[in-house]
């Protein structure tokens, strides 16, 4: 998986930017709210990415923030939403906005973002309404949201519910790698 990228920015066009890392350009997929924040052609640039990979291509998606990432790879988890509905979805809202219309089950307002429906939007208010979480509700300052979310991930890869692996990760020391985070919550799994 590629996480992140770094390289001088070469080209704007939104919602596809390319970067140069090293001698090769990369294309990469990103949502407005990235590409406002991007500095001007030939600065350099450090995006979250997240590389997804399909039968007919590899895309490359990037993120200034890592909640972004993270919003973006749960929105992902619903049925029935895309990348590109995905990337719609981070464009139209911030991430707080998201989490309040879930929080508030507003649907009305879901369903002004291009290629949201009513179903859809229904959909995404119950599968994201426990989901959703922000840097400000990590119990411990534990480590960055994409480091809990990818260890919550292989958890759930070994065979443990996502509700119990959630519970243990968040109650892991603050500031640990990815290794360390999954080593420790198997532990308290084991311990319990």
């Amino acid at each position: 998986m590629i996480s992140q990228i770094s390289g001088v920015l070469i080209g704007k066009a939104p919602p596809m930017l390319v970067l140069e890392v090293n001698g090769i350009a990369y294309e990469i997929e990103a949502p407005m709210s990235t590409i406002y924040d991007l500095p001007e052609v030939g600065q350099k640039v450090t995006l979250h990415t997240h590389l997804l990979v399909r039968e007919d291509a590899h895309l490359l998606y990037g993120f200034n923030k890592s909640g972004e990432k993270t919003v973006f790879r749960q929105l992902l988890k619903v049925n029935g939403i895309g990348a590109k509905i995905a990337l719609a979805i981070l464009s139209a809202l911030s991430m707080d906005e998201l989490k309040s219309l879930v929080d508030a089950e507003d649907i009305a307002r879901l369903t002004k973002v291009p290629g949201i429906g009513r179903k859809t939007a229904e959909r995404l208010i119950l599968e994201l309404r426990d989901k959703l979480t922000g840097p400000d509700n990590l119990p411990n300052g534990t480590s960055s949201p994409s480091i809990v979310d990818d260890a919550i991930s292989a958890l759930v890869s070994l065979g443990y519910s996502e509700r119990e692996a959630r519970a243990c990760v968040l109650r892991v020391d603050e500031g640990l790698t990815l290794s360390e985070t999954i080593r420790q919550t198997l532990q308290l799994i084991s311990s319990s």
